[in-house]
Formats: C-alpha cells, sequence, structure tokens
C-alpha cells in the first residue's frame, strides 16, 4: 500500500513512519517541517508542502496514487490555544478540510486521524471509554472534535472511512536513539522534568498540588511511542481488510501522578527533582485515564514499551544524547 503521512517528520509521525517502513509500506511524508524534523526520518520520499495550501496537497498525490491518508499535523499546545484560539480553529480545520478534499478528489477513501483525550474534557468515570460523552473543554480539544465530526458527516455523504486514534500522553523516545521529543515550546511533564535535570531549563514547576488525588497532584495516562506509532499500522490493517469507521483510545488503562513520575525521574536518573509549586493551570482534569479495552479488541494492540521505566528510561537516555 502506498501512505501519504500529513506531519510524518514529527515526534509520534516519524515514530509511524519507521513502524510502516518495517512493515512493508510504501510511504510518502508530506510536511512543511515548521515543527517536524528531517533528522527523524528514515530514508523515506519527502513532499515538502503545506496543509493550508490546497494546491500542494494536490500536486502530492498528482505524484502517486495513494491508498491511505495518516493526518498528524495539527497545532496541539493547549495553553497556545486558550491564548489564541483563531489560530488553532483556522489551522486544525482547514488544514483537515483541504486534505479530506483533496483525497475525494483524487478517490482515496481511507484515513487515519490523531485525535486527543482533550475530546472528552473533564471525564465523569475513570478508565474512560469511547463512549463517553465528548465535551472539550479547551480551544485544541474542541478542534479535535469539530474534525471529528467532520469525519463522521464526510463518512455519511461520501463513504470516506476513518479511525479516529484519540491518544492520552505520548512519551518515550525511540529505544535506538533515533528520533524522540522535541516540542519549542516543551509542556510535557517528563521531557520538562528531564531537561530541568540536564541543566536546559531554570526551574521546573509542579502545577497544582490540590488536586482530589491521593497525593494532590494530577493523574495521567502515559503510553510510549513507539506503542502508539504501532497502533497506526493496526488501525490501517484493520481498515483495509474492514473499512469500518471507528474511535479508538490509545492508553494504557493505568495513571501516575505528578509526584510519582517524578520520584521514578529521581531513581532512573539518580539525581534530585527540586520543584516548585504553581497554581493549577486552566482546564486541566485531575484524572485522565483511558480505557484499551477496544484498542485491544480491534486492532489486537498489545503494549511493549509502556511501563513507566521504559518510558522514562529512553526519554532520559534521548535527551541525554541530545
Amino acid at each position: 500500500m502506498k501512505i501519504l503521512i500529513a506531519g510524518g517528520a514529527g515526534y509520534i509521525g516519524s515514530h509511524t513512519v519507521q513502524e510502516l517502513i518495517l512493515d512493508g509500506y510504501d510511504v510518502t511524508v508530506f510536511d512543511n517541517f515548521s515543527t517536524g524534523k528531517r533528522d527523524f526520518l528514515p530514508s523515506v520520499r519527502i513532499f515538502e508542502g503545506d496543509l493550508m495550501d490546497k494546491k500542494s496537497i494536490e500536486e502530492a498525490f498528482d505524484k502517486t496514487d495513494f491508498d491511505a491518508v495518516l493526518h498528524f499535523a495539527s497545532l496541539i499546545e493547549v495553553g497556545e490555544s486558550y491564548a489564541n484560539p483563531s489560530k488553532y480553529y483556522t489551522h486544525n480545520l482547514f488544514s483537515s478540510l483541504n486534505l479530506l478534499d483533496v483525497m475525494l478528489k483524487k478517490g482515496v477513501n481511507k484515513f487515519i486521524f490523531s485525535s486527543s483525550a482533550a475530546v472528552y474534557g473533564n471525564p465523569e468515570t475513570s478508565p474512560i471509554s469511547e463512549d463517553h460523552p465528548l465535551r472539550p473543554i479547551n480551544p485544541y480539544g474542541q478542534t479535535k472534535y469539530f474534525v471529528e465530526k467532520i469525519l463522521e458527516d464526510y463518512d455519511r455523504a461520501h463513504d470516506l472511512k476513518f479511525i479516529s486514534l484519540r491518544y492520552f500522553n505520548a512519551s518515550g523516545a525511540d529505544p535506538e536513539g533515533q528520533r524522540g521529543e522535541v516540542h519549542n515550546p516543551e509542556t510535557h511533564l517528563i521531557p520538562n522534568i528531564l531537561l530541568f535535570l540536564l541543566d536546559k531549563r531554570d526551574s521546573f514547576f509542579l502545577y497544582g498540588t490540590d488536586f482530589p488525588t491521593p497525593d494532590g497532584s494530577a493523574v495521567r495516562d502515559y503510553i510510549h511511542v513507539k506503542d502508539l506509532a504501532k497502533a497506526h499500522v493496526l488501525a490501517l490493517k484493520r481498515l483495509s481488510l474492514k473499512p469500518e469507521s471507528e474511535f479508538i483510545n490509545l492508553g494504557t488503562n493505568k495513571g501516575y501522578s505528578v509526584l510519582e513520575i517524578i520520584d521514578k525521574v529521581e531513581q532512573i536518573t539518580g539525581k534530585p527533582v527540586r520543584y516548585t509549586t504553581s497554581p493549577r493551570r486552566l482546564g486541566d482534569p485531575p484524572v485522565l485515564l483511558a480505557s484499551k479495552d477496544k484498542a485491544e479488541r480491534l486492532l489486537g494492540w498489545t503494549l511493549e514499551y509502556s511501563d513507566i521505566e521504559t518510558i522514562i528510561q529512553t526519554a532520559w537516555n534521548w535527551h541525554s544524547k541530545l
């Protein structure tokens, strides 16, 4: 199969590119390299373009007859989405619409979407299953929610078949050290702790000590990026064999608090983590845990790298190397 991966040079996209190539797929990466890294990519066909420019998408499709598309190219910073919602609504919605419209024009009807646990908002139950009400509480989450609604409408109107994968906390790095997490700004917990220990950050803030959790800090579900990438390959295989649209969580069904992560980091690195407490951030739920039952049942997905020790160790190896 010939696959187009939009945003394939990013953190999760590049890991997925590697997994697809290892599985024998013919991969083309479409990226504007505003945040993606060429160094993350194995030997692969690259088309430099922007999803906000429909003409450049059409040029990529003119060069290859694609069988399916994976879409990773979204803006992802929750804090920035609060400060600049127009940027998020404009980019995340129009880039997706442009890509979908070119797909339909070219007769491609298989689509894997990079969604988010942010579509759920503040959870009513835990762990969260896919039938939980969708009530996003920030502009970033709203954009993922709206794209999912667009996909449902395109399925009804155009027979576009999709699997929307709702990520929880992507973490860790390639065990072989070829690619890892690099964001600017970096907002994710584990890399921020590690960058602080490596003197790449002046301070580390613990946001919120009064959550209704056992130790007062927020609890999250951390999934290794390599397991996340493997789920995309399995989703693509399912969509090829059984073209039915689905929404599927990708998490581990297990959570760790911020203070527990700090303790694990100290154990693995041998370095003390000195932090400054700060008030909760806007829109932070106390607990976010995914039910992985549907992913296991429909995709045959199993976790190989998502124990918290492997996540932190591979991330520490990656950031130390950098």
